[in-house]
């Protein structure tokens, strides 16, 4: 037999404090990428390039659009970052929100981008290989 959850128990403050520290760490990740988006987009799209995951034509074009990828990402709500993420959402456990969100924005809409020849690599390759650079200026 289930188990009855009741709202009004502790688990229920468990719950909602452990619900409520990810939201924090979440809006906390998001608001720094304010500070350095511009390095962070020139890691990411060189990164893409030197592990073969991205074959494009200019890289400062591929560096342009991380940059506004991110910048969007800062100025979005929950349900637009939700939404774009929704996909990719159970691509690794514990997903950093930064780094899923660019991956989401190289497989869905930078592939469709002039100068990008053509995205290689399984969807976790993406995310790892971005992630990797994230950690680096996000450290969590």
């Amino acid at each position: 037999m289930g188990k009855i959850f009741r709202p009004s128990t502790r688990e229920a403050s468990i719950l909602s404090k452990i619900e409520s520290t990810k939201e924090h760490f979440r809006r906390l990740a998001i608001s720094k990428v304010r500070d350095c988006a511009e390095p962070l987009a020139s890691a990411i799209s060189m990164k893409l390039v030197e592990n073969g995951l991205v074959e494009t034509t200019s890289k400062n074009s591929l560096e342009e659009q991380i940059t506004k990828c991110l910048e969007k990402l800062t100025r979005a709500d929950d349900f637009d970052v939700d939404y774009q993420i929704a996909p990719l959402r159970n691509l690794v456990p514990q997903p950093h929100i930064v780094s899923v969100y660019v991956t989401a924005f190289v497989i869905e809409k930078l592939i469709l981008h002039k100068d990008v020849v053509d995205i290689f690599g399984s969807d976790e390759d993406i995310y790892l290989t971005i992630n990797q650079q994230v950690k680096k200026f996000l450290p969590a």
